[in-house]
Protein backbone atom coordinates (compact mmCIF):
# COMPACT_ATOMS: atom_id res chain seq x y z
CA UNK A 1 0.00 0.00 0.00
CA UNK A 2 2.75 2.19 0.48
CA UNK A 3 3.89 1.74 -2.87
CA UNK A 4 0.53 2.94 -4.21
CA UNK A 5 0.32 5.86 -2.06
CA UNK A 6 3.64 6.92 -3.12
CA UNK A 7 2.97 7.28 -7.10
CA UNK A 8 -1.03 8.47 -6.37
CA UNK A 9 1.36 11.33 -4.91
CA UNK A 10 3.57 11.41 -7.80
CA UNK A 11 1.04 11.08 -10.61
CA UNK A 12 -1.05 13.32 -8.81
CA UNK A 13 1.88 16.10 -8.48
CA UNK A 14 3.07 15.69 -12.27
CA UNK A 15 -0.57 16.08 -13.77
CA UNK A 16 -0.40 20.07 -12.45
CA UNK A 17 3.04 20.51 -12.27
CA UNK A 18 3.68 19.10 -15.63
CA UNK A 19 6.52 17.71 -14.50
CA UNK A 20 7.76 14.06 -12.55
CA UNK A 21 9.42 15.55 -9.19
CA UNK A 22 11.93 13.75 -7.59
CA UNK A 23 13.69 10.02 -8.91
CA UNK A 24 12.80 7.36 -10.73
CA UNK A 25 12.70 4.02 -8.49
CA UNK A 26 11.24 2.37 -7.65
CA UNK A 27 10.14 1.84 -11.19
CA UNK A 28 5.98 2.08 -12.38
CA UNK A 29 6.65 -1.23 -14.01
CA UNK A 30 6.93 -3.05 -10.35
CA UNK A 31 3.17 -2.33 -10.26
CA UNK A 32 0.73 -4.84 -11.12
CA UNK A 33 -2.15 -4.07 -13.29
CA UNK A 34 -4.34 -3.91 -10.28
CA UNK A 35 -2.40 -2.09 -7.85
CA UNK A 36 -2.38 0.93 -10.93
CA UNK A 37 -5.79 1.53 -11.05
CA UNK A 38 -5.21 1.48 -6.95
CA UNK A 39 -3.42 4.29 -7.48
CA UNK A 40 -5.89 6.00 -10.59
CA UNK A 41 -8.39 5.22 -8.67
CA UNK A 42 -6.43 7.37 -5.20
CA UNK A 43 -5.36 10.24 -7.71
CA UNK A 44 -8.89 10.57 -8.74
CA UNK A 45 -10.28 10.95 -5.01
CA UNK A 46 -7.48 13.59 -4.59
CA UNK A 47 -8.93 15.81 -7.68
CA UNK A 48 -12.23 15.20 -6.64
CA UNK A 49 -10.71 16.61 -2.94
CA UNK A 50 -9.74 19.45 -4.70
CA UNK A 51 -12.61 20.33 -6.18
CA UNK A 52 -12.96 18.32 -9.62
CA UNK A 53 -15.76 16.07 -9.93
CA UNK A 54 -15.71 13.03 -12.38
CA UNK A 55 -17.95 13.21 -14.90
CA UNK A 56 -17.07 10.02 -17.19
CA UNK A 57 -14.80 7.76 -18.66
CA UNK A 58 -12.13 7.28 -21.66
CA UNK A 59 -11.11 4.31 -23.22
CA UNK A 60 -7.25 4.22 -24.23
CA UNK A 61 -4.99 2.07 -26.27
CA UNK A 62 -8.40 0.22 -28.45
CA UNK A 63 -6.26 0.49 -31.93
CA UNK A 64 -3.81 -1.18 -33.05
CA UNK A 65 -2.30 2.46 -34.24
CA UNK A 66 -2.38 3.70 -30.80
CA UNK A 67 -1.30 0.33 -29.27
CA UNK A 68 2.00 0.22 -32.03
CA UNK A 69 2.51 3.66 -31.17
CA UNK A 70 2.73 2.99 -27.53
CA UNK A 71 3.88 -0.32 -27.45
CA UNK A 72 1.26 -1.52 -25.26
CA UNK A 73 -0.83 -4.85 -25.67
CA UNK A 74 -4.50 -3.92 -23.95
CA UNK A 75 -7.23 -1.59 -23.48
CA UNK A 76 -7.33 0.75 -20.32
CA UNK A 77 -9.57 2.97 -18.89
CA UNK A 78 -9.64 6.66 -17.39
CA UNK A 79 -11.85 9.15 -15.76
CA UNK A 80 -12.89 12.15 -17.55
CA UNK A 81 -13.29 15.46 -15.10
CA UNK A 82 -15.02 18.95 -15.19
CA UNK A 83 -13.54 21.11 -15.08
CA UNK A 84 -11.46 19.61 -18.15
CA UNK A 85 -14.59 18.84 -20.41
CA UNK A 86 -15.10 22.03 -22.88
CA UNK A 87 -18.27 23.05 -24.74
CA UNK A 88 -16.85 23.63 -28.37
CA UNK A 89 -15.53 26.68 -29.55
CA UNK A 90 -12.99 27.73 -26.62
CA UNK A 91 -9.41 28.64 -27.35
CA UNK A 92 -6.31 26.09 -26.07
CA UNK A 93 -2.88 27.21 -25.14
CA UNK A 94 -1.22 24.09 -26.39
CA UNK A 95 1.51 25.01 -24.14
CA UNK A 96 0.13 24.52 -21.13
CA UNK A 97 0.47 21.18 -22.24
CA UNK A 98 3.15 18.32 -21.76
CA UNK A 99 4.49 17.14 -25.28
CA UNK A 100 0.39 18.43 -26.19
CA UNK A 101 -1.27 15.97 -28.38
CA UNK A 102 -5.12 14.68 -29.67
CA UNK A 103 -7.54 12.11 -30.89
CA UNK A 104 -10.89 12.44 -32.38
CA UNK A 105 -13.13 10.92 -30.26
CA UNK A 106 -17.27 9.79 -29.99
CA UNK A 107 -18.30 11.68 -27.27
CA UNK A 108 -21.17 8.85 -25.94
CA UNK A 109 -24.08 10.30 -23.52
CA UNK A 110 -25.17 7.65 -22.04
CA UNK A 111 -29.36 7.88 -21.13
CA UNK A 112 -29.89 5.17 -18.56
CA UNK A 113 -27.45 3.00 -16.45
CA UNK A 114 -25.26 -0.09 -17.95
CA UNK A 115 -24.28 -2.79 -15.76
CA UNK A 116 -23.35 -6.46 -16.56
CA UNK A 117 -20.98 -8.88 -18.26
CA UNK A 118 -21.36 -9.49 -22.26
CA UNK A 119 -24.46 -6.99 -22.44
CA UNK A 120 -25.92 -6.98 -25.94
CA UNK A 121 -25.25 -4.36 -28.34
CA UNK A 122 -29.15 -3.57 -28.43
CA UNK A 123 -28.80 -2.83 -24.34
CA UNK A 124 -26.05 -0.82 -25.45
CA UNK A 125 -27.46 0.86 -28.25
CA UNK A 126 -30.85 1.64 -25.59
CA UNK A 127 -28.88 3.22 -23.04
CA UNK A 128 -27.02 5.60 -25.60
CA UNK A 129 -28.60 8.97 -25.50
CA UNK A 130 -26.46 10.82 -28.16
CA UNK A 131 -23.44 10.80 -29.96
CA UNK A 132 -21.39 13.91 -30.63
CA UNK A 133 -17.93 14.44 -32.58
CA UNK A 134 -14.97 15.48 -29.96
CA UNK A 135 -11.26 16.49 -29.37
CA UNK A 136 -9.21 14.72 -26.64
CA UNK A 137 -6.24 16.16 -25.40
CA UNK A 138 -3.20 14.78 -23.73
CA UNK A 139 -0.20 15.28 -21.94
CA UNK A 140 1.79 12.99 -24.35
CA UNK A 141 4.51 12.05 -22.34
CA UNK A 142 5.56 8.82 -20.73
CA UNK A 143 7.71 9.57 -17.77
CA UNK A 144 9.22 6.16 -17.59
CA UNK A 145 10.85 4.00 -20.37
CA UNK A 146 9.95 1.94 -21.67
CA UNK A 147 6.32 2.46 -21.44
CA UNK A 148 4.32 0.46 -20.08
CA UNK A 149 0.50 -0.40 -19.33
CA UNK A 150 0.90 0.11 -15.50
CA UNK A 151 2.39 4.06 -16.19
CA UNK A 152 -0.70 4.26 -18.75
CA UNK A 153 -3.35 3.40 -16.24
CA UNK A 154 -1.78 5.35 -13.12
CA UNK A 155 -1.60 8.32 -15.18
CA UNK A 156 -5.27 8.18 -16.64
CA UNK A 157 -4.39 7.35 -20.01
CA UNK A 158 -2.41 10.54 -20.22
CA UNK A 159 -5.50 12.11 -20.53
CA UNK A 160 -5.54 16.02 -20.01
CA UNK A 161 -8.97 17.66 -21.23
CA UNK A 162 -11.69 16.81 -24.22
CA UNK A 163 -13.87 19.23 -26.05
CA UNK A 164 -17.14 18.36 -26.75
CA UNK A 165 -18.55 19.07 -30.31
CA UNK A 166 -22.67 20.82 -29.74
CA UNK A 167 -24.43 18.48 -31.67
CA UNK A 168 -25.74 15.20 -30.93
CA UNK A 169 -27.32 12.48 -33.34
CA UNK A 170 -28.69 9.22 -32.36
CA UNK A 171 -27.01 5.85 -32.10
CA UNK A 172 -29.70 4.49 -34.31
CA UNK A 173 -27.90 6.51 -37.05
CA UNK A 174 -24.59 4.72 -36.59
CA UNK A 175 -23.08 1.37 -37.78
CA UNK A 176 -20.06 2.49 -35.09
CA UNK A 177 -18.29 0.47 -37.35
CA UNK A 178 -17.84 1.91 -41.18
CA UNK A 179 -17.68 5.61 -40.12
CA UNK A 180 -14.51 7.47 -41.38
CA UNK A 181 -12.76 9.74 -38.74
CA UNK A 182 -10.31 12.34 -39.99
CA UNK A 183 -8.10 14.94 -38.87
CA UNK A 184 -6.78 18.12 -40.41
CA UNK A 185 -4.40 20.37 -39.13
CA UNK A 186 -4.76 24.08 -41.04
CA UNK A 187 -7.23 22.66 -43.54
CA UNK A 188 -4.72 19.82 -44.69
CA UNK A 189 -6.17 16.10 -43.94
CA UNK A 190 -2.98 14.34 -41.95
CA UNK A 191 -4.82 11.40 -41.13
CA UNK A 192 -8.06 9.03 -41.24
CA UNK A 193 -9.45 5.63 -40.15
CA UNK A 194 -12.58 3.67 -39.80
CA UNK A 195 -14.45 3.07 -36.50
CA UNK A 196 -14.61 -0.46 -36.78
CA UNK A 197 -10.23 -0.29 -35.72
CA UNK A 198 -11.62 0.54 -32.34
CA UNK A 199 -11.94 -2.96 -30.89
CA UNK A 200 -14.34 -4.03 -33.92
CA UNK A 201 -15.87 -0.67 -33.70
CA UNK A 202 -16.71 1.48 -30.40
CA UNK A 203 -19.63 -0.65 -29.25
CA UNK A 204 -17.80 -3.62 -28.02
CA UNK A 205 -14.86 -0.64 -26.26
CA UNK A 206 -18.03 0.75 -24.70
CA UNK A 207 -19.12 -3.27 -23.81
CA UNK A 208 -15.18 -3.53 -22.40
CA UNK A 209 -15.78 -0.79 -20.04
CA UNK A 210 -19.32 -1.94 -18.64
CA UNK A 211 -17.81 -5.30 -18.10
CA UNK A 212 -14.73 -3.89 -16.42
CA UNK A 213 -16.60 -2.22 -13.71
CA UNK A 214 -19.59 -4.41 -13.13
CA UNK A 215 -16.61 -6.87 -12.44
CA UNK A 216 -15.40 -4.22 -9.82
CA UNK A 217 -19.05 -3.59 -8.39
CA UNK A 218 -19.75 -0.93 -9.98
CA UNK A 219 -21.80 0.52 -13.15
CA UNK A 220 -21.92 3.16 -15.74
CA UNK A 221 -24.77 5.83 -14.52
CA UNK A 222 -27.13 7.99 -16.62
CA UNK A 223 -25.51 10.89 -17.52
CA UNK A 224 -21.86 9.84 -17.82
CA UNK A 225 -19.83 10.82 -21.06
CA UNK A 226 -17.54 8.53 -22.58
CA UNK A 227 -15.07 8.56 -25.33
CA UNK A 228 -14.45 5.18 -26.56
CA UNK A 229 -11.21 5.53 -28.42
CA UNK A 230 -9.66 6.59 -31.87
CA UNK A 231 -8.89 4.17 -34.88
CA UNK A 232 -5.83 6.67 -35.38
CA UNK A 233 -3.08 7.69 -33.66
CA UNK A 234 -2.49 10.35 -31.77
CA UNK A 235 -1.68 13.78 -33.17
CA UNK A 236 0.95 16.30 -31.74
CA UNK A 237 -0.17 19.31 -31.43
CA UNK A 238 3.81 21.62 -31.60
CA UNK A 239 2.60 24.93 -32.65
CA UNK A 240 -0.01 27.61 -33.48
CA UNK A 241 -3.12 24.99 -35.25
CA UNK A 242 -6.55 25.22 -36.47
CA UNK A 243 -7.30 21.68 -35.73
CA UNK A 244 -10.22 20.07 -37.48
CA UNK A 245 -11.42 16.67 -36.37
CA UNK A 246 -15.25 14.77 -38.66
CA UNK A 247 -16.37 11.64 -38.35
CA UNK A 248 -18.92 10.51 -40.58
CA UNK A 249 -22.50 10.84 -39.81
CA UNK A 250 -21.37 12.57 -36.21
CA UNK A 251 -20.28 15.41 -37.32
CA UNK A 252 -17.44 18.19 -37.51
CA UNK A 253 -15.38 20.04 -34.67
CA UNK A 254 -12.93 22.84 -34.82
CA UNK A 255 -10.76 23.90 -32.21
CA UNK A 256 -7.81 26.60 -32.59
CA UNK A 257 -4.66 25.41 -30.67
CA UNK A 258 -2.41 28.88 -30.09
CA UNK A 259 0.03 29.83 -27.92
CA UNK A 260 -0.69 32.62 -25.49
CA UNK A 261 1.85 34.15 -23.59
CA UNK A 262 1.62 35.69 -20.14
CA UNK A 263 -1.29 33.64 -19.62
CA UNK A 264 -0.26 30.82 -17.55
CA UNK A 265 -2.17 27.73 -16.45
CA UNK A 266 -5.45 28.41 -18.59
CA UNK A 267 -5.50 24.77 -20.71
CA UNK A 268 -9.14 23.94 -20.52
CA UNK A 269 -10.40 25.92 -17.22
CA UNK A 270 -12.20 28.24 -18.50
CA UNK A 271 -14.98 28.40 -16.50
CA UNK A 272 -17.79 29.80 -19.34
CA UNK A 273 -16.71 27.29 -21.50
CA UNK A 274 -17.81 24.59 -19.17
CA UNK A 275 -19.49 21.58 -20.17
CA UNK A 276 -22.99 21.81 -18.92
CA UNK A 277 -22.94 17.98 -17.70
CA UNK A 278 -22.90 17.94 -14.00
CA UNK A 279 -25.11 15.00 -13.10
CA UNK A 280 -23.02 12.04 -13.01
CA UNK A 281 -21.31 13.75 -9.30
CA UNK A 282 -18.42 12.88 -7.51
CA UNK A 283 -18.21 9.04 -7.88
CA UNK A 284 -19.16 8.00 -10.72
CA UNK A 285 -17.77 4.27 -10.34
CA UNK A 286 -19.06 3.66 -6.56
CA UNK A 287 -22.21 2.17 -8.08
CA UNK A 288 -24.25 3.91 -5.18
Amino acid sequence: MQLINLFAEKFYDAFYEKEWRGGFEPNVSLLSIAEAYNVQDLVAEMRIDRGEVVVGFKIGCTSNAIRSQFGLQEPIYGRLFDPHVQKQGIAINWKDYVNCAIEPEMVITIGSDLCGVGISDDQILDAIESVSPGIEIHNFRFWFTPPTSQELICSGGIHAGLIVGSVGVSPRELSFKSEIFSVFKDGKRITKAPASEVMGGPIHSLRWLVDCLTKKGAYLKKGSLVIPGSPVELVSIDSDTELKIEIDCVGALVANFKERKNEPGSGTDNEKNRSPNRSVGERITDGD
